[in-house]
């Protein structure tokens, strides 16, 4: 064995690291670990479209009982009656969502005490869940809100909850957006939802959330990951081992390759791959010029 991929928790992940590390022949570990992927929503998206974006949103949040890699499970924002609008709207959706069946009693219970976790936290407000449920292995779906103050002095509100739970988070103005962004993990993912209005705090965020996110996405949702070129699936510990690699898309192979110099071999005993004419037809670089010499 000479690499390993994972996905999972990052207990899970760093456990792997370790033990791959400490091998007589330590070997790379590509875990894909934690993501809460952060939810920008800019005022003037807000006033456009924001009952639009509370449908998308609760969609992609439940999706799957919750359970993508990619869910939504931050939701940054100025307080305001444009966000307070949403919210309604977005609880309104997540009350009426039938729980979700998890795909193991122990994630499903994983889920259920994460979300206790936050409905017992002093400063934060439960917006929403799903119905109940006799299910035994069922994730009800779950909105709470904070402010922004206590989200950036407690650790404990940036961890993800595995499932169909987020937390939206109350922001003074566009200085504190751009503080919590600061403040944030590494992510798979962060998505910004903006009107034309919008485009210079857009562009103020970007500089920040490059440095967040292996994918940037606007006016979408992060659910659902297509196997592309250009796709990248990985991001800035911790939620990945590897911020350099993607597990998904094509250069998803370059984890499990080792490169190979062969100088002044014989132009006989060299792979098809290399030898002069391209026997093998395959696009290549000579002398650094593309092409299929």
């Amino acid at each position: 064995m000479q690499a390993v991929g994972f996905t999972g928790s990052r207990a899970g992940g760093l456990a792997l690291v370790a033990a791959a590390q400490s091998r007589p022949q330590p070997i790379p570990v590509y875990a894909e670990m934690s993501s809460s992927n952060p939810v920008f929503l800019l005022p003037g998206a807000l006033a456009e479209r924001g009952g639009e974006i509370a449908t998308g949103f609760v969609g992609s949040l439940t999706l799957g009982s919750g359970q993508f890699c990619t869910n939504p499970g931050v939701v940054i924002a100025v307080d305001g009656p444009e966000l307070r609008s949403f919210l309604d709207t977005a609880a309104d959706a997540v009350a009426k969502r039938e729980a979700g069946v998890m795909l193991t009693p122990g994630i499903a219970r994983a889920y259920a005490e994460g979300v206790t976790r936050l409905a017992e936290h002093a400063k934060v407000e439960v917006l929403a869940q799903g119905p109940e449920t006799d299910l035994p292995v069922a994730g009800r779906p779950a909105l709470v809100v904070t402010d922004a103050a206590e989200f950036l002095g407690d650790e404990a509100l940036q961890q993800e909850v595995f499932g169909s739970c987020s937390v939206v988070v109350r922001c003074r103005d566009a200085a504190q957006v751009r503080e919590v962004a600061e403040s944030l993990e590494g992510q798979l993912t962060v998505t910004v939802h903006a009107a034309d209005s919008d485009h210079a705090q857009a562009a103020e965020l970007l500089d920040v959330l490059e440095l967040k996110a292996g994918r940037i996405l606007f006016d979408g949702w992060p659910t659902g990951v297509e196997v592309g070129h250009a796709m990248v699936h990985g991001g800035p510990f911790p939620s990945t081992s590897d911020s350099r690699t993607t597990s998904v898309g094509t250069l998803a192979i370059e984890r499990f390759q080792r490169p190979v110099a062969y100088q002044d071999v014989p132009a006989a005993l060299l792979p098809d791959s290399l030898a002069d004419g391209n026997p093998a037809g395959l696009l290549r670089r000579v002398d650094g010029e593309p092409g299929r010499h």
